[in-house]
């Protein structure tokens, strides 16, 4: 096994914000550099962003984070990538530039036509796919810029059309061999992968109108993906891992085992129950939980369930930047300490619909309860324990959907820095809530885990995760009583939300 000054870069391209580091032998995240990424929703149901830009802004962080290991004496040995799933690309093969805003995944513009589609196709794609036909898709999208997008159009007639999700979009860029690829942890969210099959569902493909011959091929997670191109990023290295941002951010929190769960909040706050190699029994029975790859490598598949909520970190970026009620998200949690309850408010983090507990891309997000007494300091608190209720919410879907019962839930990005919000989650979850070091890096070293577990750093995953540790563990502080009456006020609000998406939609 190769030890010392060796490292792997590691890429991690997010919806909110783009970065690079490096992974050594001894887990430790360095040379991070990072940018923030715009995200546009031109009108409700629609949220986009610029492909072009995502791809030059990850190429501006991974040579500053190279540039940062070469003055270090770091040797780079090898380069991971890990990105948000489901955001969409096309682009021309033979200028390399994107021909359309990419559709990102928070966006429900096709909600109302897959909706016209799932009596017929769910009892198909629930069992095999994992979930239903859902509120976006990929291949839709792509399918109506065929039709409608000049641009698009010419390029598919000329062979020069290729389609993807962001891992496919970066690896086309970065590789030397420039080929339209997608793994397993991307794939499946974008609901067409066949779980145990390792395949597309063709005839779905097909019924969306999308050509198969645009399909990109499917890899594993761990495979080669070809060398770095010199002369994007200087150097040439093996590309030996790649992988959807919340499945890598369970590897780097040291979730690999059956029965291990995990919250990675970014974003949006995304909640994994790890199952093992067998499919959940009651796979796809519920609209807003998720069976998903875990990860894929050597022909075998792990699985987990997955429940999330769309826009949580994206929520506190709202409230603080657009509607200016906060300084930032540091001033909300430093706030949210200073006070034991909300006394009565309530905040459903829902900007851009509801998945549990049940599917209503209509809803919106709501604050409630708001009186002339009620303080900033209880609105800072309810703000994140609106997040808290939707963790905990996640946590139980997914137990319901896999069957089994997570002992304790671990912890990462950006947002598992508060401590407010995790001591919150632990009292409405009744579970210890752990925390590990350089939590908030958890998907650049989990995909580094990837790449180098194969003898190049470590000599497998456990391995890997032995350099792991820990921070804090945060034990419910409230009792069965009190987490019941909270959680029933929390139920009422969003009965009530979801009554006025309803009304909404009935109206409209």
């Amino acid at each position: 096994m190769t030890q010392g000054r060796h490292v792997i870069l590691a890429i991690d391209e997010g919806t909110s914000g783009t970065r690079a580091a490096v992974v050594g032998a001894d887990g430790r995240v360095a040379c991070l550099e990072y940018t923030a990424l715009r995200v546009d929703s031109p009108r409700p149901s629609v949220v986009e962003q610029d492909a072009n830009t995502l791809l030059d802004r990850t190429l501006d962080v991974a040579r500053a984070t190279l540039a940062q290991a070469a003055r270090e004496r770091l040797n780079v040995v090898a380069a991971a990538i890990t990105t948000q799933r489901a955001t969409a690309v096309l682009w021309d093969t033979q200028t390399g530039r994107a021909l359309v805003p990419a559709m990102v995944w928070q966006d429900t513009r096709h909600a109302a036509d897959l909706e016209r589609l799932a009596r017929a196709w769910d009892p198909r794609l629930r069992p095999a796919v994992g979930r239903p036909s859902g509120v976006r898709s990929p291949y839709l999208w792509a399918a109506r810029h065929l039709l409608e997008t000049p641009a698009v159009a010419e390029a598919w007639r000329r062979r020069r059309l290729a389609f993807g999700t962001v891992d496919g979009w970066l690896l086309w860029h970065l590789s030397t061999q420039r080929a339209s690829v997608s793994t397993p942890t991307n794939a499946t969210s974008c609901n067409a992968y066949m779980l145990s099959e390792h395949r597309y569902c063709l005839d779905w493909i097909d019924a969306l109108g999308f050509p198969q011959e645009l399909l990109p091929a499917l890899r594993e997670d761990v495979d080669d993906f070809g060398r770095t191109r010199r002369e994007l990023l200087g150097i040439d290295v093996p590309i030996l891992a790649c992988a959807g941002d919340q499945l890598a951010g369970a590897v780097g929190l040291g979730c690999l085992d059956a029965g291990q769960s995990m919250c990675l909040h970014g974003t949006g706050s995304f909640v994994d129950l790890l199952i093992g190699n067998a499919l959940p029994a009651r796979s796809g029975a519920c609209d807003g939980t998720l069976t998903m790859t875990a990860r894929r490598h050597h022909g075998v598949s792990h699985f987990s369930v997955e429940t999330f909520v769309a826009t949580t970190g994206s929520a506190l970026d709202r409230i603080c930047e657009k509607l200016r009620w906060f300084e930032n998200a540091r001033q909300i949690s430093a706030l949210a300490a200073t006070v034991s309850c909300a006394r009565g408010v309530t905040f459903i983090p829902a900007l851009t619909g509801l998945r549990v507990p049940q599917m209503q891309p209509a809803a919106r997000a709501a604050l409630t309860g708001v009186s002339l007494a009620t303080t900033q300091a209880e609105l800072a608190y309810a703000i994140l324990e609106g997040i808290a209720h939707s963790v905990a919410s996640c946590v139980q879907a997914n137990g319901d959907t896999a069957g089994v019962l997570a002992t304790d839930l671990v912890v990462g990005g950006g947002l598992s820095g508060s401590d407010a919000l995790l001591q919150m989650q632990a009292d409405l979850i009744g579970l210890p809530i752990r925390r590990t070091q350089e939590t908030a890096r958890a998907s650049l070293r989990g995909v580094a885990y990837l790449a180098g577990s194969t003898g190049l750093l470590w000599d497998s995953l456990q391995q890997a995760r032995s350099t792991i540790a820990a921070d804090a563990v945060f034990e419910p502080a409230i009792g069965a009583d009190e987490r019941a009456r909270r959680r029933a006020l929390w139920h009422a609000r969003v009965a009530c939300e979801l009554g006025h998406a309803a009304a909404f939609a009935a109206t409209h």
